[in-house]
């Protein structure tokens, strides 16, 4: 699904350097390791938001809409309400609504039902920036939802979520990775939640990209 070979990530010098990492269908990645390290920078790389510094990134994505990015910042239209935003996933998505049934109809659907398993519904015409930042991050999971992407990169987006909410927000993400045959690449401060959830997990040190032994997650 996505493959590196030699990859080096960075902008002035190389913050990540040798990364050869496959990505597979059902794969859950979570990256660890401390602040300011290339973390984000990796992310982006993947994303193809910035320019690999060295080596090579190849995927089988056939459209753009095929990859979901949550930035740590959210990337929000923050004057528009949650369904605007979460229906802006529907309408990147590259997949195509049931026979018989209207693009409109279903882009309405998925970003209802998607609002729905974030239990953000009674907030469905709530501008965002009158939400908290624990609702704010469940809309950007919302949108990614509504856009069911083959393979979701995600940087700290469960962070400002209570327990409770981040057992909801990852159970709906592992539910699209399942259901899709897709991916998921988790960038996540916090350790223990890490192998947790993850079925890999890679931490970057020293500026490189190793796995983590004891992340294997049945």
């Amino acid at each position: 699904m996505l493959s590196t070979r030699g990859l080096s990530v960075g902008y002035d010098n190389a913050l990540v350097s040798g990364i050869d990492l496959d990505i597979f269908p059902g794969d859950i990645i979570g990256i660890i390791g401390p602040s300011g390290i290339g973390k984000t920078t990796l992310l982006r790389t993947l994303a193809g938001l910035v320019p690999p510094f060295q080596g090579t990134l190849e995927h089988t994505l056939v459209e753009r809409g095929e990859l979901g990015y949550i930035p740590q910042r959210l990337g929000l239209v923050r004057h528009a309400s949650v369904e605007h935003n979460v229906a802006l996933g529907a309408r990147s998505s590259a997949r195509k609504p049931p026979e018989g049934v209207s693009v409109r109809r279903w882009r309405s659907t998925v970003t209802a039902e998607a609002i729905k398993a974030m239990g953000l519904t009674e907030k469905t015409r709530e501008p965002v920036r009158r939400l908290s930042g624990g609702q704010q991050r469940r809309t950007a999971t919302a949108r990614t939802l509504a856009q069911r992407p083959r393979i979701v990169l995600a940087d700290e987006f469960l962070s400002e979520l209570d327990a409770e909410n981040v057992e909801m927000v990852f159970g709906a993400i592992h539910r699209l990775v399942k259901e899709n045959d897709a991916a998921l690449v988790v960038v996540e401060h916090n350790v223990e939640r890490a192998f947790q959830y993850c079925t890999r997990v890679l931490q970057v040190e020293d500026g490189r990209l190793n796995p983590v032994k004891g992340g294997e997650n049945e």
